[in-house]
């Protein structure tokens, strides 16, 4: 595996690529691996030529009271792991190399940016979009890898590839959990005792979600109270928000049709989580 550090050898690496006829798959994270992660770079080496992974701990995309200078790190680890599941390139850039005289230019995407993650974290997408289309400019793939945990985020620059014509794949893959439901996330880590207790009640709410589709119950805002309920059961626990919205533009609903998203974030103690599900009608 061949670790790259700066933009103009990420370049160059990837034009030989090109050049040979390779397919190039792409899994874009923020490191601290974990089967989530792996999982992406998994299916990516089983549909692609190249494998190309990179870490960069995004700087734009957090807020001014987040997580950017605590977000777990561990680059030896990660670097170990990415050899195991035979990743060709580990892109490793530092925000000097990405940012060298900051950004004037940000890369934004309208309507889908404004519900969820969107209205609690204000300017987050336009941090992850710029990220991405500078990333996308650097690699150059052919197809790139999300996990649906972030589902807002997979939406979001889906039609960021689509509007700009991009003429890249953009695969979404399913929610990879730990055996008690959790979805795994790096910022688990973060969890105390009783905090990773109180998260239990994401995915639980969620199942909850899903009983109450089964018996016909249609009704966006029954379900956010009950999923609400289940979540704030536990003391550890603070809501940011609960929402079914439309599966595809991720707008209100006032009733369930057909495909609907429900999403979630919530704080447990410092550390935030989110998860969803997408609630399915079949039948009607």
């Amino acid at each position: 595996m061949k670790i790259i550090t700066t933009i103009s050898e990420m370049y160059d690496h990837s034009d030989r690529l090109r050049e040979q006829g390779d397919r190039i798959g792409f899994v874009p994270t923020m490191g601290f691996l974990h089967e989530g992660h792996l999982s992406l770079m998994r299916k990516a080496r089983e549909e692609n030529h190249a494998l190309i992974v990179s870490i960069f701990i995004n700087p734009t995309q957090f807020g001014p009271d987040e997580d950017y200078d605590s977000y777990p790190k561990d680059l030896e680890s990660d670097a170990s792991l990415c050899r195991e599941v035979g990743c060709d390139v580990l892109f490793t850039p530092g925000a000097d190399e990405m940012y060298p005289q900051g950004t004037l230019t940000t890369v934004s995407v309208a309507g889908l940016t404004e519900t969820l993650c969107g209205a609690s974290r204000p300017g987050h997408f336009d941090g992850v979009t710029t990220v991405v289309s500078k990333l996308f400019n650097i690699v150059r793939p052919h197809m790139v890898y999300f996990g649906l945990k972030d589902y807002q985020q997979y939406r979001v620059i889906s039609r960021m590839v689509q509007d700009l014509n991009m003429n890249i794949r953009v695969i979404g893959l399913p929610t990879v959990r730990e055996e008690d439901g959790l979805a795994m996330s790096s910022r688990n880590a973060h969890l105390y005792n009783d905090e990773r207790a109180g998260a239990l009640t994401l995915s639980r709410s969620l199942d909850a979600a899903r009983e109450m589709i089964r018996e016909g119950i249609r009704d966006p805002r029954a379900i956010e109270k009950k999923v609400a309920g289940i979540i704030e059961s536990e003391s550890t626990n603070r809501i940011d928000y609960v929402s079914v919205v439309n599966a595809d533009d991720l707008t209100p609903l006032s009733s369930i049709e057909r495909r609907a998203l429900l999403a979630m974030a919530v704080f447990l103690g410092d550390t935030r989580l989110i998860d969803n599900t997408v609630l399915e009608i079949s039948g009607d």
